[in-house]
Formats: structure tokens, sequence, C-alpha cells
């Protein structure tokens, strides 16, 4: 026998014609978020917020941009908990509403303000791959593949970069395609 509780959100915030509408914690499949976002955008009185970061990862190919969720597997919705619940929570892509027993929380709407603020209105926001000296950095892909080392002069021009490596046990000065650089002490998120 399936045992399901009526619980209240809290707090709500009262909307006129007394519909509640809050922020709500979505949970979305794994690597699912932008097909749970695209999905709960199609029912109605539903607000979506999937914010989204694009950066440089290293591969043995070389490096490659990447987007990902800022929030991996999370996403936010406001919509009217009495009446959309259930409805949210059988979405093609949602896993779930982040609730704690029988306490449904909620997001304060200037955090999800402040989140749009710091992303931007598209939701996406592009992390510098910028380099300049003094940065820690990887060599990805090229003879050098793997290797690590402190980026000492950067010639914009040429789309080159002088790179200071530990190789063999002693300090060597290269210079690097730009393009097989990628920053560490650089994780993805907000600076």
């Amino acid at each position: 026998m399936v045992r399901t509780e009526t619980v209240e959100p809290s707090p709500a915030h009262p909307e006129p014609g007394g519909v509640e509408l809050a922020w709500f914690c979505v949970r979305s499949q794994l690597k699912h978020e932008h097909i749970a976002a695209a999905n709960l955008r199609q029912l109605p009185d539903t607000e979506v917020f999937s914010p989204r970061i694009r950066f440089k990862r290293a591969t043995r190919r070389g490096p490659v941009w990447v987007t990902e969720s800022l929030f991996p597997n999370y996403l936010f919705a406001r919509f009217d908990w009495r009446t959309s619940l259930r409805l949210i929570h059988h979405t093609a892509g949602v896993a779930g509403i982040v609730h704690f027993g029988s306490r449904w929380p909620t997001i304060p709407d200037a955090a999800i303000a402040e989140l749009r603020a710091t992303i931007g209105e598209e939701e996406l926001r592009i992390i510098d791959a910028t380099l300049e000296p003094g940065q820690e950095v990887r060599i990805s892909g090229g003879a050098f593949d793997g290797l690590e080392g402190v980026v000492t002069r950067v010639m914009p021009g040429r789309q080159r970069v002088s790179v200071l490596l530990d190789f063999l046990g002693r300090q060597a000065t290269v210079e690097v395609n730009a393009d097989h650089l990628v920053k560490l002490n650089a994780s993805p998120g907000l600076r």
C-alpha cells in the first residue's frame, strides 16, 4: 500500500487569487537537467531556472568546451505546490522534488534573483579561459600532453604561450599553442 500525505512547504508565497507560487529545488535524472527543464517549461503556470556553465576541459584530443549544469542533477521550478506537485514530480526527466521527510522547503525569490543576476538571462555563464602570467596550467594534447606548468608569457599575436615546466628533473620553458592549455585551480564554478 502506498502512503501519501499532503504536506505544506514552508514558507509559501501567497499570490493574488489564492495561488501560492514558490520556488522549489527539483532533482533531475542523471545528466538530464536540460530535458527536465525543457519539459517543465511546457507545463502551465510553471517557471523554470536551470543555470549552466561553459568551460574548457582537458581531454586526450586536447581541450574541449563543455557545458554543464551549475548544480549537477538539480534545477529550480516555481509553481503552486497544491495543484502542481504531482505533475512536476512525474514530468519526464524529473527524479523528484527535494524534500526532507514531510517538509518541502522553498527557495526565497531573492536567492533565485541573485543567481539570475550572476548567471544572466540566458541561464549560461562562460568561465573565462584567458591565460595570464603566473597561472598554473595543464597541457592537453601534443608532445607535452598531461604535463603541468606555470604561464610565464602570453603571445596573443602568435596564439602561443610560454610555459615553465618541471621536465625530467629540471625546469624548462616551452612555447605551446594557447588552445592546448587548460587552467588549473579554476574548477568550474563562479568567481
